[in-house]
């Protein structure tokens, strides 16, 4: 079966940057799944399986962020044996990295070279504002276009309403109010799914992201499982990354559904997520203003006289301290590689087998 890389996104930029090792007989691919070690890789002829090459091996030592994953354009290599290796991953446009759980302070990709990151929210029973603001936050740090799609627009008796509440949290950022079992409000994510780009969801389980992608593929190419009736909670219905080609070209990536997403390197996208706060901090009669009762405090008076509400001030405050605690701890890990690398390095020089 051939396929078209260019309508998944391959053009001359990517071929460019590959020249080299294209000469050497390589060839390109998308990873559509990547499992322990293992890619599922879309090439021009065909699908393969792939396992991780030398050279990517030693750059995910490194560092986790280096390893393949869903959405990557990466370089195959044909063995004798007819075994495939990855054994390059192309500079990455734009990726969706969240920090792990582990205490050194590293990223995860959810998903790579993608032109728009929709947040995916269900309406029903109501949207979580908190988990909008976290969430539009890593979409605004990606790179790509952010948007929000509230699901379930059929269970609620107003869908406008609750899309304008959640537009207040998310400043610059298209809301767009979907019901993929009813096939409405899809016609404002079709651009985003056109030949040669790629739109990636994200958000909680249950909220009907594997609906979504098959919806917008026309065919049931993602499986789904039923939300419990007695409390409307989600169960996980994804459990991998997983880019979906559609048909007339794009691709659309789903991801597992996240409980939790810790932020990383994302003080720009808290700032875009949180822009309203931002200018009204500059309106402060103090530059160093810590808005806790100095006078003049522009946020203060936004606090009092409704304008900005507790919730979303304090939402702010606390994504902030996550930023600053996480940039330090990677400062510290950073700080103490350097060490041992200079450590390394004089043992070299002396003679001194490490």
């Amino acid at each position: 079966m051939m396929i078209d890389l260019a309508s998944l996104g391959w053009d001359a930029s990517l071929a460019a940057a590959a020249r080299r090792r294209l000469a050497a007989g390589y060839r390109p691919g998308r990873v559509v799944r990547a499992d322990r070690g293992v890619c599922t890789v879309l090439c021009a002829d065909g699908t393969v399986r792939a396992s991780l090459g030398g050279t990517v091996l030693v750059a995910a030592s490194v560092d986790r962020v280096n390893l393949p994953c869903a959405g990557d354009w990466v370089l195959i290599r044909t063995w004798p044996d007819d075994r495939y290796t990855v054994e390059g991953v192309l500079p990455r446009r734009t990726a969706l990295v969240r920090r792990t759980a582990d205490k050194d302070s590293t990223g995860q990709v959810l998903a790579a070279n993608l032109d728009a990151a929709a947040v995916v929210e269900p309406m029903h029973p109501a949207p979580d504002l908190a988990r909008v603001e976290r969430l539009v936050a890593l979409a605004w740090e990606s790179g790509a276009r952010p948007l929000v799609v509230l699901t379930k627009a059929d269970l609620v008796a107003d869908p406008a309403t609750v899309a304008a509440q959640v537009a207040e949290v998310a400043p610059g950022v298209e809301v767009l109010a979907v019901s993929a079992e009813r096939g409405t409000g899809l016609d404002g994510l079709r651009p985003w799914v056109a030949a040669g780009r790629t739109l990636a969801l994200f958000g909680p389980s249950g909220a009907g992201k594997s609906t979504l992608v098959n919806a917008l593929a026309g065919a049931t190419v993602m499986t789904t499982q039923g939300i419990r009736r007695v409390d409307g909670k989600g169960r996980h219905t994804t459990t991998y990354r997983a880019l979906v080609p559609i048909p007339g070209g794009g691709a659309v990536l789903d991801t597992p559904g996240v409980r939790a997403v810790g932020l990383l390197d994302t003080a720009e996208g808290v700032g875009q997520t949180f822009a309203d706060i931002v200018e009204l901090a500059a309106d402060c009669r103090f530059a160093d203003c810590q808005h806790d009762g100095e006078p003049d405090c522009a946020i203060q008076a936004a606090l009092e006289c409704g304008d900005l509400t507790y919730r979303r001030w304090e939402s702010w405050r606390k994504l902030q301290r996550e930023v600053a605690f996480e940039t330090r701890r990677r400062d510290v890990r950073l700080a103490a590689v350097r060490r041992t690398d200079w450590r390394r390095m004089r043992r070299q020089r002396r003679g001194i087998r490490p």
